[in-house]
């Protein structure tokens, strides 16, 4: 089994560097090499990526930035020359971080690490919950959603809370950045400020759709959608 894996850093000497242990490992494919952050998220929208060899810092967009602008992140291992960035990394359950200059014996127990990891969540795949998920950073932390528990979303200022069946959360984003991640065909935003999860509702009519005690406005032209939503 082989990792399609990517490097990134804004070197061009640290690339090849990279790239040569990369070819060089029977267990991992290279699928492109970027020297900026545009580039690699580019190549993520379109290929299949297993591990990513991330430096931190690179101009305009770093390493981290480049983190934050994904919706699905592969496993990422970082190759920096800075020891201070470290606990920051594991912030993002880095699967490994790196110090340049890289020696080929610690590179490669961090494939095998990536690899171990990799295994395990494929074996594990079936063991898990089953449904549909989304990851949520509440209090600092990354927080699994499965989506089946979500009951309504409603705009709370600067941050959206999701209202599940276990506890509540705000999250800061949008509603319509929110609302992107979510299935079309059993999320429906019934007002500007509430986006109801179809499954949960109990009853409606023209004016609210009732959730448990919850009645939830329905702007004027949206009974119709939520009728065909409902009926699909």
């Amino acid at each position: 089994m082989k990792l399609n894996c990517i490097v990134v850093d804004d070197s061009s000497i640290q690339r090849i560097l990279v790239t040569k242990l990369v070819d060089a490992h029977p267990n991992l494919n290279l699928v492109g090499e970027f020297s900026n952050a545009v580039e690699t998220k580019n190549c993520l929208a379109t290929k299949q990526v297993d591990l990513l060899f991330l430096d931190i810092e690179m101009p305009i967009i770093n390493g981290f930035n480049l983190l934050d602008g994904l919706k699905e992140k592969p496993q990422i291992i970082f190759i920096t020359a800075k020891a201070e960035y470290a606990v920051k990394a594991f912030d993002y359950e880095a699967t490994d971080y790196l110090q340049k200059p890289l020696t080929k014996e610690r590179f490669n127990t961090a494939v095998k690490r990536a690899m171990d990891l990799h295994m395990l969540r494929k074996d594990s795949n079936g063991m898990e919950e089953e449904g549909e998920h989304i990851f949520i950073k509440s209090n600092l932390k990354k927080l699994k959603i499965y989506t089946a528990k979500i009951k309504w979303i409603e705009a709370y200022g600067d941050y959206v809370k999701i209202v599940t069946e276990d506890d509540n959360h705000l999250v800061l984003s949008t509603m319509k950045s929110f609302e992107q991640d979510l299935s079309k065909e059993k999320f429906i935003r019934v007002h500007k400020s509430f986006i109801i999860n179809v499954d949960k509702i109990e009853k409606f009519n023209s004016k609210f759709a009732e959730i448990g005690v919850t009645k939830i406005p329905l702007s004027r032209n949206k009974k119709e959608e939520l009728m065909r939503v409902l009926e699909a």
